[in-house]
């Protein structure tokens, strides 16, 4: 929406927040399960489900450069810690690449949810990623948003796709940990309200499909300190772990250009815009949304999805390319669009998993991959202080 000097009507920029589960390990790439040691070294870690994959949140900042100041100070106090202990450190990737997936080692042996966790899903869920969190407080607003991204999830896994390997071996899949991961519960509707939300949610957990309110584990969620009754932000949970600090900004920033564009433009809602049957529409976009889940999880960036405005088949870059450009629009308006640039270098080079690919098939053996992997996620940490140089698209 434009007003009479042409410049967009836009929200102020929103508060964001991230969620980063990340693996601790040796140099050579295996995976070692650290949670309990950590907890007792280091503040600001979240308790998880296995030992080896710790989780800290970065707190919501408006400011690009707090988020990514905040989400380095994290990783660099975790990574000291932990090379004060032996030969260890932060590992890439998002699934467990050489092993041990037959194995769940619990943090907790007495937390009940835990166990059920464990009896229940086993190592599917002992997966690690970047969450995105963006504040919203409106309740209109905020369901918007979250049908919205939830329909156009697959553009952000398509980006950040990292876990081509499990066990040792290459699995066919660029997502690893998306194609594994269990949905919960199995059909979550596009809500349209936040009244219905809230009686869905009551109602799984009375027939036991969600263990407890935090039990809902699908691409993009409402979110907030007590859910479902009080949500103030929308989730982006589908994202491989992202080891390169510019991608994560970048991500961010695409996801605030597409929410700002929303506020704009009331009727950039896929409840509103689709041309699919009335009728039928939310069960088809539901469909839709689920199949180019699991396509953009084998394929990523080579994958051919359907579009949720009207079904239509177009190749996942085509569509990227078309949604870059719109956010850049957008994001220029906001001051932030020089964040979107590396999301275009990933679309020329390739997300990470398809160059972890591309070097097995030439010969590199996993172990050495992700020992370059674990070099080069401290070197792009070093130098992202480094002006990022503007180029035009």
């Amino acid at each position: 929406m434009l007003n009479e000097t042409g410049a967009f009507l836009h929200h102020p920029l929103m508060l964001k927040g991230l969620e980063e589960e990340i693996y601790t390990g040796l140099v050579n790439g295996q995976i070692v399960g650290m949670r309990q040691r950590i907890d007792k070294a280091l503040p600001g870690f979240n308790d998880e489900p296995d030992l080896r994959n710790p989780e800290y949140f970065v707190p919501p900042f408006s400011r690009y450069d707090e988020i990514a100041t905040n989400l380095l100070d994290m990783r660099s106090k975790l990574r000291g810690w932990l090379k004060s202990q032996g030969k260890y450190t932060l590992v890439p990737g998002a699934s467990l690449s050489l092993g041990e997936s037959s194995v769940f080692l619990i943090s907790d042996d007495s937390n009940k949810y835990y166990q059920f966790i464990r009896d229940t899903y086993g190592t599917r869920v002992v997966t690690t990623s970047t969450h995105i969190n963006i504040g919203l407080d409106d309740s209109k607003d905020l369901f918007r948003a979250a049908r919205l991204l939830r329909a156009e999830a697959c553009l952000f896994l398509a980006i950040t796709a990292a876990s081509p390997f499990l066990d040792g071996a290459l699995t066919g899949y660029h997502s690893t940990r998306w194609a594994i991961f269990p949905d919960t519960p199995d059909l979550v509707p596009l809500f349209e309200s936040k009244e219905e939300y809230e009686v869905f949610v009551q109602n799984a957990l009375s027939t036991g499909n969600m263990y407890n309110n935090r039990h809902l584990w699908v691409s993009v969620r409402p979110n907030g300190p007590d859910v479902p009754k009080h949500l103030n932000r929308v989730e982006l949970r589908i994202c491989d772990s992202i080891y390169d600090p510019r991608i994560i900004l970048g991500i961010t920033a695409l996801a605030e250009a597409r929410i700002q564009s929303m506020l704009a433009d009331p009727s950039l809602d896929p409840l509103v815009e689709s041309k699919l049957p009335f009728s039928t529409r939310s069960n088809d976009l539901l469909e839709i949304i689920m199949n180019n889940e699991e396509a953009v999880a084998k394929y990523s960036l080579d994958a051919t999805v359907r579009h949720w405005r009207d079904g239509r088949e177009l190749p996942i870059r085509k569509w990227l390319q078309e949604y870059l450009y719109d956010a850049h629009i957008m994001a220029t308006s906001l001051g932030i669009d020089h964040y979107l640039q590396p999301l275009w270098d990933v679309l020329k080079q390739g997300n990470t998993a398809m160059q972890w690919t591309e070097q097995y098939n030439r010969g590199s053996s996993i172990e050495m991959i992700l020992k370059q992997s674990i070099l080069a996620m401290e070197e792009a940490e070093k130098s992202y202080a480094q002006p990022v140089p503007l180029r035009k698209y």
